[in-house]
Formats: structure tokens, sequence, C-alpha cells
């Protein structure tokens, strides 16, 4: 399993313990919570996605080209 998708599930355990609780309180901390997990998970997709930093100027300015 890839780390975005551990992050997921545990935005997955997040928003059911969401749903499963009565308190408004928790209920939002535990949203808050699968928030945070979802934006790890898009953030590690970007950043896996991005040149190594000692390339990106190299790289940036060849795309431009």
């Amino acid at each position: 399993m890839s780390p975005s998708e551990e992050f997921l599930k545990h935005a997955a355990d997040c928003q059911q313990m969401a749903r499963s609780t009565r308190d408004p309180q928790s209920k939002a901390t535990w949203s808050r919570m699968a928030q945070r997990w979802i934006d790890c998970a898009q953030r590690f997709e970007l950043q896996s996605r991005a040149p190594p930093r000692g390339l990106r100027h190299n790289w940036t300015a060849a795309a431009q080209s």
C-alpha cells in the first residue's frame, strides 16, 4: 500500500468515526482529522510527481524552451 493510500485509509477511518459519534464537537474533530489525512495524501502525490530538488531549475527551464 502506498503512503497516499495509507493516508486515505486513515481519512476513511476518521470519517467513519465522525459519522458514528453523536457529540457535535467530536464529530467536528474527526472531520478535521479526516481532512488533514486527505491533505497529506494530496501533498504526497504532488511531491512524488515533482522533479528532484536539484533538477527543478533545469527541468523548468527546459520545459519552457
